[in-house]
């Protein structure tokens, strides 16, 4: 069996993780913020996880192909990319604010903390099952070549 499929799909889900994470944090660093450095307002973003590849078999066939569907099951690890949300500004009343407009309304990024935080606290639970599972993996590994050295 070849254990660096283990390893690479595990590796593919950390980042994943990883990178929803690090937006939840951003989005959250930049919840009560009215304009960037660049003078834009700041936009919520969204990570996005693709699959790279057309794969469009089954699970029973994979699993009956064996290791000769192994190279187009590593194509189909995703990629991530981390897009702007489409999310409506969140408008507070604040008449003494510098950037407040004619009615006394700053307009503040659309960020949810509620939803930011249950989306880091996920991440961070199924960043620790990929790691369980590499290391499940590892185990595997490691004991095969203890059998096989023992022979």
């Amino acid at each position: 069996m070849d254990y660096t499929q283990a390893f690479a799909i595990s590796a593919a889900g950390m980042t994943v993780e990883r990178t929803r994470v690090d937006v939840a944090a951003l989005n959250l660093a930049n919840a009560n913020t009215v304009q960037g450095a660049d003078g834009n307002a700041f936009r919520p973003m969204r990570v996005v996880a693709r699959s790279t590849s057309n794969l469009q078999a089954t699970f029973t066939a994979l699993v009956d192909g064996g290791n000769a569907t192994a190279p187009d099951a590593m194509q189909a690890l995703p990629t991530v990319s981390i897009e702007a949300a489409d999310v409506a500004p969140r408008m507070v009343y604040e008449p003494g604010h510098p950037y407040a407009n004619g009615k006394g309304f700053v307009s503040y990024p659309g960020v949810d903390t509620a939803v930011e935080m249950v989306s880091m606290m996920s991440a961070t639970r199924a960043y620790e099952a990929n790691v369980a599972a590499m290391n499940a993996a590892r185990t595997m590994a490691l004991k095969a070549l203890d059998i096989g050295g023992a022979a």
